[in-house]
C-alpha cells in the first residue's frame, strides 16, 4: 500500500455518516390541527413575528414558529415528544402581533390537547372530552353513580320535606361522597402517572436529562407558587391574577376537604366531632377558597371576552374546564347559603355541586386541567436538560 492510498484510506474511516432524516408529512394531522381548534394554522407565512415577540421562549431554538411549520407540515412526532408546545403559556402575545391573524397561540393550544389525547390513557376518554359529542356520557356517569348511592345509603329530598336541611342525610359523606370521590381521584392519579411516563419516554428521545429530578421538581414548584414566568406575558397582563387565585383557591378547597375527610373518619372510630361549625378553621379556610375561586374564574372569563375581537374566545375545551370550575364555585357557594337558610332547593344545588366536581376529579387526566400536570413535567425536564426559558 503506498503512502497515498494509506492517507485515503484515513480519511474515508475518519470522515463521519450522513445522517439523512426524511420527513414525511401527515396531511390528517395537519386537518386534525384545525379541527381541534387551530383552524387559523394556514394563515402562517413564516413572518417569526410570533417567536421575536414571545418573552416566554428560550434564546436556543425559539417557539413558536418552528412548531407552526411542524403543524402545517403535519410532523405530528416532533410536536408530541416538543416540550414547548407545553412551556408556551399561552400569553397570546404571539397571536396579537401576528400580522396574518394566524394565533400561534391557539395553534399550539390545539396541539396540546391532541398531545393529551396522544399520551392518556384510556385515548377514548381523552377524545370524549375534547368533544360536545361526549359530553352527554361524560355528565350522565356521575349523575347515576351518585343517584344510585344516595338512594342506596342516603334520602332523597322529598323524604326530608318539613325537616332542617341536612346534607349528610341526603348524601351521608362516607358511603356516598367519601367512596366514590376517592375512587375518582385515585382512577385521576393512576391515569396521570401513565400518561406522564408516556410523555417523559417521548421527550427522552430528544435528549436524556440530566441531575437530580427532585430538586428540579422542587425549583419548578417554586416557580409556579409565585407564577414568574406570567410576569412576562404582555398582552394579558390580568392573566397572572386569575390564575393565582385560581391555583390558591384550589390549595385551600384541598386542605379543607382533607381536613373533613380527616373528621370524618376520625369521628367513625370515635375520635373528635364531625360538626363543621362556620368558624372552624375548615370553614374559614374553606370559605376564602371559595371567594377566590369565584373572583379567578370571573377575572378569566371577563378577560376572554374583553380580549375575544384580537385574540378569540377560544375552543370548547377551553370553555369546558372554565364552566366547570364556574359551576363547582357558584353551586358550592350557593349550597352553603340555602344549607345556612334552610331551604329545601339546597339539596338538589349540592347534588349538581357533586357531579361537577366529580367530573372535575375524574376527567382531570383529560381535560385542560391536565395542563398543570405535563407542563410541570416540561418544564422540569427543560430544567434538566439546560432549556430554560430566557
Amino acid at each position: 500500500m503506498t503512502e497515498t492510498e494509506t492517507v485515503e484510506t484515513v480519511e474515508k474511516v475518519e470522515q463521519p455518516a450522513k445522517v439523512e432524516k426524511v420527513i414525511k408529512p401527515d396531511l390528517q394531522f395537519a386537518k386534525d390541527v384545525i379541527a381541534a381548534g387551530g383552524d387559523s394554522m394556514k394563515k402562517c407565512y413564516q413572518c417569526a413575528t410570533c417567536t421575536v415577540v414571545c418573552n416566554v421562549t428560550p434564546e436556543d431554538n425559539p417557539f413558536p414558529r418552528k412548531e407552526m411549520v411542524q403543524a402545517q407540515w403535519g410532523l405530528k412526532d416532533d410536536l408530541y415528544k416538543n416540550p414547548d408546545i407545553w412551556l408556551c403559556h399561552q400569553c397570546s402575545d404571539c397571536t396579537a402581533y401576528c400580522p396574518r391573524g394566524a394565533k400561534p397561540g391557539e395553534v399550539l393550544g390545539a396541539i396540546r390537547k391532541m398531545s393529551l389525547q396522544e399520551f392518556a390513557t384510556p385515548s377514548f376518554l381523552a377524545k370524549m372530552v375534547g368533544s360536545p359529542a361526549g359530553l352527554l356520557f361524560l355528565v350522565a356517569l356521575p349523575i347515576v353513580v351518585l343517584l344510585g348511592l344516595i338512594g342506596a345509603f342516603g334520602h332523597f329530598p322529598s323524604a326530608l320535606a318539613g325537616e332542617e336541611v341536612s346534607f349528610s342525610k341526603f348524601a351521608p359523606t362516607l358511603l356516598t361522597i367519601d367512596l366514590p370521590f376517592t375512587a375518582a381521584a385515585a382512577f385521576a392519579v393512576v391515569m396521570f402517572v401513565m400518561g406522564i411516563k408516556r410523555y417523559w419516554n417521548a421527550m427522552s428521545e430528544n435528549g436524556k436529562p440530566q441531575g437530580s429530578v427532585v430538586g428540579s421538581i422542587v425549583e419548578i414548584v417554586k416557580e409556579i407558587l409565585t407564577h414568574e414566568r406570567f410576569d412576562k406575558c404582555d398582552f394579558k397582563p390580568k392573566r397572572k391574577t386569575a390564575h393565582m387565585l385560581l391555583l390558591y383557591s384550589f390549595i385551600a378547597l384541598f386542605i379543607t376537604t382533607n381536613i373533613g375527610f380527616v373528621r370524618e373518619w376520625g369521628h367513625l372510630i370515635g375520635f373528635g366531632s364531625a360538626e363543621h361549625l362556620l368558624y372552624t378553621p375548615m370553614k374559614i379556610i374553606g370559605n376564602a377558597g371559595a371567594i377566590a375561586l369565584v373572583l379567578g374564574i370571573a377575572i378569566v372569563m371577563v378577560n376572554r371576552f374583553a380580549k375575544a375581537a384580537k385574540l378569540g374566545l377560544g375552543s370548547y375545551f377551553d370553555w369546558l374546564l372554565i364552566i366547570v370550575i364556574a359551576s363547582i364555585a357558584i353551586t358550592g357557594t350557593l349550597a352553603e347559603v340555602l344549607r345556612i337558610s334552610n331551604v329545601q332547593i339546597a339539596y338538589w344545588v349540592y347534588f349538581v355541586h357533586l357531579v361537577v366536581v366529580f367530573f372535575l376529579f375524574a376527567y382531570a387526566p383529560y381535560s385542560k386541567m391536565a395542563h398543570m400536570v405535563y407542563r410541570t413535567t416540561a418544564m422540569v425536564y427543560s430544567r434538566m436538560t439546560g432549556r430554560d426559558s430566557a
